[in-house]
């Protein structure tokens, strides 16, 4: 067995790995308020509360579970003992794990958490508290979350996940250790697809593609159905050619997002519903089972709204995953237009990025660049989608005006 192991999945970070190896062999959390900048021990100590930044797919959460196997294993983090397994899978008697499906994470939730965070650790080590996406915490849930960081438990150790720290309250970030990540290069991400079993040249592509994120160029490189969607994206900009083309375009976008967050919520909500029924004793008789029935009811009514919500979110998130890779596109169009020496994230599309880079100028591609990050904005601030997509490929539609 090779200590820190764990660390190994997380690529182009070694700042961010030698500082969590060097807290997780230390002992003892450090006394004092922890700080952004290291107080309560310095930047080697570990302290009680840590919040891991970084841009999506820079491998935030990666690096989290991987400091808790860290800190669970006897061998810090080998990645091969049945605590590093159990970490790995979720099911760690002394980690809670929460990741938060819909589009928020409410109070009472916040509170049932903080009452399992508080009790003592099942093999007397640390009881560490993962909370992926941190930022969807409502504000009252902050608030409950805020309490129990302020006044932890001896052996509770606190790990929040989060895009920056400007996404979560100030009294929260200022009580946590920062650890921020960096969007790694695209070497290190094709070199952890390629241990995987990637061959190399579709690993640079699909590393390339993803711009860094990691999660994302695994599915690119290892599910045909991701490729294929991202692939329809990207004749959006030969396909805008007038006002009926662009509204086209946008349905089809739409539609799309739709479809997926339809496929994806069904395998999710199905087993849910049958679970939530078996364990409110559907189909039994006898003693009790009138009022079973009655709990199951409003169960299942707070499961479908739990529901409802993920199903938002990810189309929410196919939706932007889109137009984050038609910016990328017109990145890379700009790119060609000034000459500038830089990776393309779709070198495979040269020729078509020459093409409309001939077709048009510099001025044309930021203002379409800006009518995507428009876009998004808008879809984030809950504009109904079809609206701000149109408005979107309507731009994209455009005729290059005359430059004098």
């Amino acid at each position: 067995m090779t200590a820190w192991a764990v660390f190994d999945r997380l690529a182009g970070q070694d700042a961010v790995v030698e500082q969590l190896r060097a807290a997780a062999g230390g002992g003892a959390p450090g006394g004092g308020a922890p700080g952004g900048d290291g107080a309560g021990g310095g930047r080697g100590a570990l302290t009680h509360a840590w919040l891991f930044t970084g841009p999506p797919g820079s491998g935030r959460s990666v690096a989290a579970r991987a400091f808790a196997a860290a800190l669970l294993c006897a061998d810090h983090g080998c990645g091969e003992c049945r605590s590093c397994r159990q970490v790995a899978a979720g099911t760690h008697a002394d980690m809670l794990l929460i990741r938060p499906d819909g589009l928020s994470y409410g109070v009472r939730q916040t509170r049932e958490l903080v009452l399992k965070a508080a009790s003592s650790p099942v093999y007397g080590g640390w009881r560490v508290v993962l909370f992926e996406d941190a930022d969807r915490a409502t504000e009252q849930a902050a608030n409950a979350l805020l309490k129990a960081i302020e006044e932890p438990p001896p052996r509770t150790i606190w790990l929040l996940c989060a895009p920056s720290a400007a996404d979560l309250p100030t009294t929260i970030r200022s009580r946590c250790r920062l650890i921020t990540l960096r969007t790694p290069p695209t070497a290190a991400v094709a070199g952890i697809l390629e241990r995987e079993g990637v061959g190399h040249e579709a690993a640079l592509e699909a590393a390339r593609a993803s711009l860094g994120h990691i999660g994302r160029a695994r599915r690119l490189a290892t599910d045909a159905q991701t490729a294929r969607l991202r692939a329809d994206v990207l004749t959006v900009p030969a396909r805008v050619t007038g006002l009926a083309e662009a509204f086209a375009a946008a349905a089809a976008l739409v539609k799309a997002a739709e479809a997926e967050a339809i496929a994806t919520t069904e395998e999710l909500d199905v087993p849910e519903r049958e679970a939530l029924k078996r364990a409110f004793g559907e189909g039994s008789t006898g003693k009790g089972v009138a009022a079973a029935v009655r709990g199951a009811a409003g169960a299942l009514k707070e499961l479908e709204e739990r529901q409802k919500s993920r199903a938002t979110r990810i189309k929410r998130d196919a939706l932007d995953l889109a137009l984050l890779d038609l910016a990328a596109f017109y990145r890379d169009v700009l790119a060609v237009q000034l000459g500038a020496e830089v990776e393309l994230a779709n070198a495979a599309r040269e020729p078509e990025l020459r093409r409309l880079a001939e077709s048009s100028n510099p001025r044309t591609t930021v203002r379409r660049i800006e009518a995507i990050l428009r876009c998004r904005d808008r879809l984030a601030a809950s504009v109904a989608p079809l609206l701000a997509v149109e408005e979107l490929t309507l731009t994209l539609a455009e005729r290059p005006p005359a430059i004098a």
